[in-house]
């Protein structure tokens, strides 16, 4: 149980989509995670998108009154959301409440829970319909042209993209 000079926080940030609702799973782990009492308080935001986005979310955790912020980001891999761009964003933001302590927690990554769970999926996964019987919606989801996530590149073409938009520093250690 959190201690009562100290008010921890607990946000969970995913990627953010412009589906409504597509990080609800993401919303039912804080829902667990609160029932833990680990934290006074736990809340969900996202890096892009619909939102609610993390300056909003972390001035509500102040709002009720956290001295301590942990950021959990809710992604698998090391990319550059994890190396750059979660950090420069936590930061800018450390430097509007100089009395809050934030701490930039670990991704997801590997874990052989991870295992576990993708072993369960494909039990599930077994007995669904080929790729070809099912109705993709596409056309329920306004993007805007050219806004696609997948964007295809060759290995050169990555090689020169990174030349050309370099990040400095190293990687955060998680």
């Amino acid at each position: 149980m959190p201690s009562d000079n100290i008010k921890k926080a607990l946000i969970l940030m995913g990627h953010g989509s412009r589906v409504p609702g597509a990080g609800s799973s993401m919303e039912q782990v804080a829902e667990r995670l609160i029932e833990t009492g680990r934290f006074d308080v736990v809340e969900t935001c996202y890096m892009s998108r619909l939102g609610p986005a993390f300056p909003d979310v972390l001035k509500k955790c102040i709002d009720q009154g956290a001295t301590e912020v942990m950021l959990i980001p809710y992604f698998l891999n090391m990319g550059l959301h994890i190396r750059v761009d979660i950090p420069t964003m936590l930061r800018r933001e450390a430097e509007k409440y100089p009395g809050l302590k934030i701490i930039f927690g670990k991704n997801l990554g590997y874990d052989e829970l991870l295992v576990e769970l993708v072993k369960k999926r494909i039990d599930e996964s077994s007995e669904l319909l080929d790729v070809r019987e099912i109705k993709i919606e596409e056309e329920s989801y306004e993007l805007p042209p050219g806004e696609k996530e997948f964007v295809s590149m060759t290995p050169e073409e990555a090689k020169e993209y990174r030349k050309k938009h370099k990040h400095g520093g190293e990687p955060h250690e998680h």
